[in-house]
Formats: C-alpha cells, sequence, structure tokens
C-alpha cells in the first residue's frame, strides 16, 4: 500500500473519529436555557471572549456565551429564543446616580424642561390652577433661567418675583423646584402656610432670596428649600396610610417603567430615607419592581451608626436591593451659585458659593462609615468643595490603615482644581459623573467660572482617566432625562445643542463611554462580581439597541433606541 494511500485513509479516520466525538459529545446535551439570544453582535466586555454570536441564560444567570451554533445546544423546547437580527447588545446599563422615586414623580408634575421664560411657566401653571383641587399643591420641576429667552422683570440673580405667580395661583401653593434640585420658586400661598416671612432667618447651607426691604420674593435656594417644602406638607400629611400608599405604588411603578425603557438594568438610587427603603423592600416582596436598586442612604451620620447592622443590605429580592452607601451634600449647583468654589464666581464676585454640610459633620459621617463597612458618596461640585471632601476622605483612610477597598465616592466632581484630579486614583476615589451636564450646562459654564478656569476645571474625564481614576456615569435624572444615550453622546463628543463642543480635549472614546455605563458603574457599587460584564455565572442583564454604538456614525448616537431591556434572564422592556 503506498504512503499515499496510507495518509488518505488516516486522513478519513480522524474526519470520522472528530465526527464521532461531536456525536458523542452532543449525545448528553446541557440543560437547557430558560432564554437564548442569538445572531447578534454581544459585546461582552469580558477579556476572556470580549464578542459573541449568542448568549445563553438559565433563570437569572447567565450560563454561557459564544458562537452562534454552540449556543443552539442550549436551546429546548421551552427556551424562549430571541433572534437579535445583528443588533448589539451590551451589558445591561448602570445608572450610578439618579433620584428614583423623583423620576417617578416627575411624571405627576409639571414638566418645565421646555419652559423658555418664566411667563410660559406662569401659564402653565395658571392652567394647572383650573384642573386641580382648591388648596391642593402643585408641584412642577425642571425649569432654569439660564435657558429662558428674556430675563424676567424683577429679578434678583434672574430669579424672578413670585407676584405673577401669586396672583394666578391664590389658594393652592405652587412650588416649582429647579432642573439641579437645589433651588426652588414658591407662590405667597406657599409661604403663608410655610410661615416664611421677612423675618425668617437664612439657614445653615441655604439662602432665602429677599428684595431691598427684605420681603421674600419667592426664591429658595438649597437648604431654604426645606422651609417651603415642610410647610406645605402639612396638606399631605392629612392623608390616609392607604393613600400614601397608592401614591407610592404608583410612582415607583412610573420610575421602573421610565428606567427600564431607556435600557437600565441598574441605578444608584442618590439620597433616600430609610422609610423609602422599606418600602422598596415591600414593593419588592410584592414583585412589583423590575429594576435593580443600589440605594444611598441620606439619614444622619448618629441614625445609621445607631441601625448599621440592620441597615446594611446586601443583595435582597434577589439582587434588587442593595443599601451600604451613606449619601452627603458638601455643596450646592453651579446654576444656582450654590457651588462651592475656591475662588469668588466670575458673574457673582461677592460669592464663593455654598458650604451645605458642615466639616464636621461630614467628619463624623466618614468615621461612622469606615467603621460600620458603608461606602461614602458625596455630593460635590464646586473645586473647593471637591478638595474638602478628598480631604476628609484621606484623613478618614490614613486613621484606619487596615480598611482597604473602600471605594468612596465623589458625585458629580463637576469642577476639579488640577491639583486634585491625581488624588482620586491615588486614593482609590471613584468619580461617579453624569456625562450629560457638560452639554446641557456647557453654554453657561463660562458665565460663571469665567473661560479659562471653565477649561481647566470642568467635566476632566481625559485628565481623569489618565491618572487611574475610574468614572461612573448617570444622568441625575430627573435634573435630565433618564436617558443614558445623550450621556453616551456627550461622553464622546461633549457637543453642545450649538453643535460646539465643550473643551473637546476631555473626551471619553466609545469604549470608555460604553465601560462607565456597564464595568465602572459595577465596580463602584461593589457589584462587579455580579454585573458588569456578560460571562458564564453573572446576572442575565442585556441591554439591546437598534444601532451599533461603538461604530455607527457619531451623529447617529443619539437617534439609536432601546431594542430590548432584559433584567434577570427576563425581557422587561421590548421596543
Amino acid at each position: 500500500m503506498s504512503q499515499k494511500i496510507r495518509s488518505r485513509i488516516a486522513g478519513a479516520l480522524a474526519v470520522f473519529a472528530a465526527g464521532a466525538g461531536l456525536v458523542l459529545a452532543g449525545a448528553v446535551p446541557p440543560e437547557p436555557a430558560t432564554l437564548v439570544l442569538t445572531n447578534g453582535k454581544i459585546v461582552t466586555l469580558d477579556a476572556a471572549v470580549p464578542e459573541a454570536e449568542a448568549l445563553a441564560a438559565r433563570g437569572d444567570r447567565i450560563v454561557a456565551v459564544g458562537p452562534a451554533v454552540e449556543i443552539a445546544r442550549y436551546i429546548g423546547p421551552e427556551t424562549e429564543v430571541v433572534d437579535l437580527g445583528g443588533r448589539l447588545a451590551t451589558p445591561g446599563w448602570i445608572d450610578s446616580h439618579l433620584h428614583f422615586m423623583s423620576v417617578g414623580a416627575s411624571k405627576l408634575s409639571l414638566d418645565l424642561t421646555t419652559a423658555k421664560s418664566w411667563e410660559e411657566i406662569v401659564g402653565r401653571v395658571e392652567a394647572a390652577v383650573q384642573n386641580a383641587v382648591p388648596g391642593a399643591l402643585i408641584t412642577g420641576r425642571g425649569w432654569h433661567q439660564e435657558k429662558w429667552n428674556q430675563v424676567p422683570r424683577p429679578n434678583i440673580d434672574g430669579l424672578p418675583f413670585h407676584d405673577a405667580l401669586s396672583r394666578v395661583s391664590p389658594d393652592n401653593p405652587v412650588i416649582l423646584t429647579h432642573a439641579s434640585g437645589h433651588s426652588s420658586l414658591a407662590n405667597a400661598k406657599a409661604m403663608e402656610l410655610s410661615g416664611v416671612t421677612a423675618d425668617t432667618a437664612d439657614p445653615p447651607g441655604g439662602r432665602i432670596i429677599k428684595d431691598g426691604e427684605g420681603r421674600p420674593i419667592g426664591a429658595f435656594l438649597e437648604t431654604a428649600m426645606d422651609l417651603v417644602q415642610l410647610g406645605t406638607s402639612r396638606a399631605r400629611a392629612a392623608r390616609t396610610p392607604a393613600e400614601v400608599m397608592t401614591e407610592n405604588r404608583k410612582i415607583i411603578e412610573l420610575a421602573d417603567r421610565e428606567c427600564l425603557s431607556k435600557g437600565l438594568t441598574s441605578v444608584g438610587d442618590a439620597g433616600v430615607g430609610w422609610t423609602t427603603v422599606e418600602l422598596y423592600k415591600r414593593i419588592i416582596d410584592e414583585g412589583r419592581l423590575g429594576i435593580r436598586l443600589n440605594v444611598m442612604l441620606s439619614e444622619n451620620a448618629r441614625r445609621i451608626e445607631a441601625n448599621a447592622a440592620a441597615w446594611k443590605i446586601e443583595g435582597y429580592g434577589a439582587h434588587h436591593l442593595s443599601v451600604h452607601t451613606i449619601k452627603r451634600l458638601i455643596d450646592g449647583a453651579l446654576g444656582s451659585h450654590g457651588a462651592w468654589l475656591l475662588e469668588p464666581y466670575e458673574d457673582l464676585p461677592s460669592s464663593a458659593g455654598l458650604n451645605t454640610e458642615s466639616i464636621e459633620e461630614m467628619k463624623e459621617t466618614a468615621r461612622v462609615a469606615v467603621e460600620n463597612g458603608f461606602q461614602v458618596a458625596t455630593h460635590a461640585i464646586g473645586d473647593r468643595a471637591n478638595r474638602e471632601t478628598l480631604d476628609i476622605y484621606e484623613e478618614a483612610f490614613r486613621a484606619h490603615p487596615g480598611k482597604t477597598d473602600l471605594r468612596w465616592r465623589i458625585e458629580h466632581a463637576q469642577h476639579l482644581h488640577p491639583a486634585d484630579v491625581p488624588r482620586f486614583g491615588k486614593l482609590g476615589v471613584v468619580a461617579a459623573m453624569q456625562a450629560v451636564h457638560c452639554p446641557s450646562d456647557g453654554p453657561w459654564v463660562p458665565k460663571r467660572l469665567g473661560a479659562k478656569r471653565a477649561g481647566e476645571t470642568s467635566y476632566v474625564w481625559r485628565s481623569l482617566l489618565k491618572s487611574g481614576a475610574v468614572i461612573a456615569n448617570g444622568t441625575d435624572a430627573p435634573v435630565e432625562a433618564a436617558d443614558p444615550l445623550p450621556s453616551f453622546y456627550a461622553a464622546v463628543t461633549r457637543k453642545m445643542n450649538n453643535g460646539e463642543a465643550f473643551f473637546p480635549a476631555q473626551k471619553m472614546s466609545r469604549e470608555e463611554a460604553l465601560r462607565s455605563y456597564t464595568v465602572n458603574g459595577a465596580y463602584a457599587a461593589f457589584e462587579e462580581g455580579i454585573k458588569g460584564t456578560l460571562a458564564a455565572g453573572k446576572l442575565a442583564d442585556v441591554t439591546v439597541f437598534t444601532r451599533d454604538l461603538l461604530t455607527c456614525p457619531e451623529e447617529e448616537i443619539l437617534s439609536a433606541e432601546v431594542a430590548m431591556t432584559i433584567v434577570g434572564g427576563k425581557v422587561l422592556y421590548k421596543k
């Protein structure tokens, strides 16, 4: 027998053996999956399998990621099979900072985000009064004086006097919250119910805007907002527990639906009290919550210390609720001149902003947190606010050298002195930023800070990333819409509505922006073991888009839509 013939026979036998091996291997197929995604571009962000065609999930966990032909082995008679049609699927998107209840509540109040003038807002309130029960509170949110096409007359720092609002709503209290959530406008009835008069003093960390004769004009900044909110809450306090629960269920339902429709699978709820956590637990127990929540507690340090064991929660309700973070606010917002700056405002030289919570209280929070295993997340917008926060964190870390991998956070971190940028990476502090604020605020930031300071300190993502910092992205909804796509677009372009880019050297790459909404969001919540990438053993949380965000032309990012949101292996939203 010739060598050539022997080689052919050997080759044939090898092919037969390989085929037999495949048959034998397939003789015992894997346990069927409950969900299979196939025929897609699945970007896993997992180094072992960076990209795949298909994914299989059983229950709420991923069991396999790989080629479509391989994953087909997991399809059984009861498996839900989703043909992605070549669309992009990524790890479920995580909004690391929004206000969940406020997202829902905003659906029940006046939306003022598109208002172009104070007169237009007054008109909307007048229309609302016609449909309101006499004496009922009328609320609205989203106005921004820098976005009005004309300055109201009269005004103080661009903020209108209440007279026109009080004329159209003499009997219904009205409270209209700024887009930032850091100032509000109230009518005479709201101030009357709250007992606010010319004699009412500014609270610590807040300011009641008054005219030249000392009369409140109806504008309240930072902690002063609480004065009018508390007064008008008396009517709400008279409601029955059943009425309160009905409203809360509706608010949560609206927030849940909104977040899921935007492709979010997890959110960081930035600052609620323990009673809200108990409400979430009840809703989860009833099976009425789809989104996953990481809650930041806004309770004071003494209450948290007294209840630390009971209040720290990990993975409640199949990982739908975790509580291990304390939220603090050290300053206000730039738009209301409340951000705490190292130097005075360019357009208000008499002020360098507000310190809304004392350094002593902040240090006490840091002590309680580090001693009881809580993360700290501090709202800091101005450059001084960020420096003071970093100083407090560093002092706490040095006092407890045995405590490591704390991952304390600064929420917003919008304006940073260049000397403080490297401290994030060095200290392991997470920058929980909202990229969408950059183009939204960009047109008027130079007015507040001056062009030079704006360019050196504002939304310095590239500088932070180069220094080794972790950036977790979000929207701060309802300050901005609970839609991550405008924030993703902002991260990679920094383009404002006029088409100009706000100091474009600081933009992110598309992969960096994607990681800021997935891998980094999971890391910031200590959940990288179960979220952030698509790999066997992790939660089957997936977001599917109508366009490939990583390769489509830049101008098409904003026209992309969420095709599907999957949480725990269940399709909870489908376009």
